[in-house]
């Protein structure tokens, strides 16, 4: 009798396990669309051909500017160019009356973490797709993932960032990165 109730323990064991792990990130995290379809292929194509810069700039003190602001849509779509229901939608909730996109942000930074776009693609010379992987290429954006307790949207892991860092032979410390 002793080894069913092992037996038994054991299953309820890696039930509840295979359950947590299943359902926490489902618990963890929510998704959200973004509020309005973009496609990064038709933009940085060949028809197009903007670069990353174009929209997502880096200032001069090597801080990501982020997400671009309304008036760089305006500069081309003041009217729509194609039949693109998205497209219309941009341009007449967001650009005519010049509000704000409000975008889902993929990753931010923890308070505690110190990081420059500006070093990693001036000085190491990595290209986006290095660590965004290819994006700029993706036809629709994908939904955004935050995680219901921190708020961070979770897109790029500290362990990837050590292991690009070892592979390149720059050395880390804690304080190299975090405040």
């Amino acid at each position: 009798m002793k080894h069913a109730g092992l037996v038994v323990f054991a299953v309820g064991f890696a039930s509840a396990l295979a359950a947590g792990w299943a359902g926490l990130p489902r618990v963890l995290y929510r998704t959200e669309a973004q509020p309005v379809g973009f496609s990064h292929k038709v933009h940085t194509g060949e028809k197009v051909g903007m670069a990353c810069n174009d929209c997502h700039a880096i200032t001069d003190a090597g801080h990501f500017g982020g997400i671009p602001k309304i008036d760089k849509c305006a500069g081309c779509h003041a009217e729509p160019v194609t039949t693109s229901a998205d497209e219309k939608r941009l341009v007449e909730r967001f650009v005519k009356p010049g509000r704000e996109v409000p975008w889902g942000v993929y990753a931010r930074q923890p308070q505690n973490v110190r990081f420059s776009h500006a070093i990693h693609q001036n000085l190491a010379k990595l290209k986006c797709e290095q660590c965004h992987g290819q994006h700029g290429t993706s036809d629709k954006l994908p939904l955004v993932r935050v995680n219901r307790i921190s708020g961070y949207a979770h897109t790029m892991k500290m362990s990837e960032c050590e292991q690009c860092h070892a592979e390149k032979r720059v050395g880390t410390t804690c304080q190299s990165c975090h405040k």
